[in-house]
């Protein structure tokens, strides 16, 4: 058994490392550690705002935004992994944000000139969010736009599709999923007898609560980057009907939480297990999300419960036009201001937005320190990137 789980690590590890050599932002999305790392040291970190401690995403990049669906299947687009949720600095969401769009404006060749116009529509969306204003003083980009469209039209065989390589009752093993322990096994089945569990899964999509869930099928999920080494699991779960004649089934994704890179700003506030800690994370950011997702434990460890819905999806946006990059800038710090927002009363959401529109200079219409933390950032991980590169290639060449 151990044996199988080494190899596991080894070839999760592998895996995670090819994934963060792929590109720059790849890179970026991949590596919360260096973001905060960096944080600590450089004197840019050290002038950021100190704001009102609330829950923060903690690692707010473009792949962490994109439609949610709620229990009854209404779509918004907002923050969709708060692994590294805290009670923290609402600023290190803002430069985690900028850092992702100014990476992702570099790989579309975009100037630098336009990298500095949307940390101001940045801030522009962010404050109008405070403002309690409505969406459309952040209009909805095209690329924004289309992925919700998208979103609103998947039904279950979407999801099977995409998930399962077919919309058969079954997870084939092979590139996304492997083979479970005997202990893995036998752990999944006795979750799935759980009150707690079944009771949540039957609480979404208007379900019966007097239908049965049964566990069909389950597996290890080769899935996500920087979280690629701890527990994931894949079930699918049959509800309801008869036992060859199910009304439905439903995939359930159980991933494990461990503690938080994000500094908190009150971390005796938050809870001491980890996967309440990102549930209560998600309740106050994302309730689209947090409403369909239960702390849990799988062989002893802390586990992150959610049934996926096909309307779940992120933000791919590879390619920026120059119009798209600053509209795109505008309306996701809207949506990441508005996941603050809804944590403060009017007095502090007024305070806030005032200390974060503060200028300090002339040469751009956005506050220094969100600009030159960005900028710096940009640097090292670009510098960053290129050395992870060059011991991926040695280690391949070994």
């Amino acid at each position: 058994m151990n044996q199988q789980r080494d190899t596991r690590s080894a070839d999760l590890e592998n895996i995670r490392t090819l994934k963060m050599a792929r590109s720059t932002h790849a890179y970026v999305r991949g590596n919360t550690i260096k973001f905060y790392a960096w944080l600590a040291q450089s004197r840019a970190g050290k002038r950021l705002p100190v704001g009102p401690p609330i829950w923060i995403c903690g690692d707010c990049h473009l792949g962490n935004l994109g439609p949610v669906a709620d229990a009854s299947g209404n779509v918004a687009v907002q923050i969709r992994d708060l692994d590294q949720s805290v009670i923290g600095n609402p600023a290190h969401d803002l430069i985690r944000l900028g850092l992702s769009l100014a990476t992702a404006a570099r790989g579309s060749d975009l100037p630098g000139v336009t990298t500095a116009r949307m940390i101001e529509h940045m801030v522009e969306g962010y404050v109008a969010a405070m403002a309690d204003r409505e969406e459309a003083s952040a209009p909805e980009p095209n690329v924004v736009r289309s992925v919700r469209q998208k979103a609103l039209g998947r039904r279950w065989r979407h999801l099977a599709e995409e998930r399962l390589d077919d919309i058969e009752p079954k997870l084939t093993l092979g590139k996304k999923f492997w083979p479970l322990e005997t202990e893995e096994r036998d752990a999944l089945e006795a979750l799935f007898a759980e009150p707690t569990v079944t009771g949540m899964i039957l609480s979404l999509n208007s379900r019966e609560d007097s239908d049965r869930v049964r566990l069909v099928d389950a597996a290890y999920w080769k899935k996500g980057c920087s979280s690629l080494g701890n527990l994931r699991f894949a079930a699918l779960v049959a509800i309801g009907g008869r036992k060859k004649h199910p009304d439905q089934y439903a995939l359930i994704d159980l991933k494990e939480a461990v503690a938080a890179i994000a500094p908190s700003s009150a971390r005796r506030k938050m809870p001491s297990d980890p996967a309440t800690r990102v549930v209560t994370g998600a309740r106050a950011l994302a309730p689209n999300l947090g409403a369909r997702m239960l702390p849990t434990q799988v062989l002893g460890k802390s586990m992150v419960l959610r049934e996926l819905l096909p309307q779940d999806l992120k933000l791919e946006i590879e390619q920026f036009s120059r119009s798209e990059a600053t509209r795109a800038a505008r309306h996701l710090a809207y949506v990441v201001g508005r996941a603050h927002a809804r944590q403060m009363d009017a007095h502090g959401r007024a305070e806030w937005a005032a200390s974060i529109a503060r200028r300090q200079g002339a040469d751009i219409d956005a506050p220094t320190w969100l600009w030159d933390s960005v900028v710096d950032l940009t640097a090292s991980h670009e510098a960053g990137y290129l050395e992870h590169c060059r011991r991926y290639a040695l280690a391949q060449a070994a």
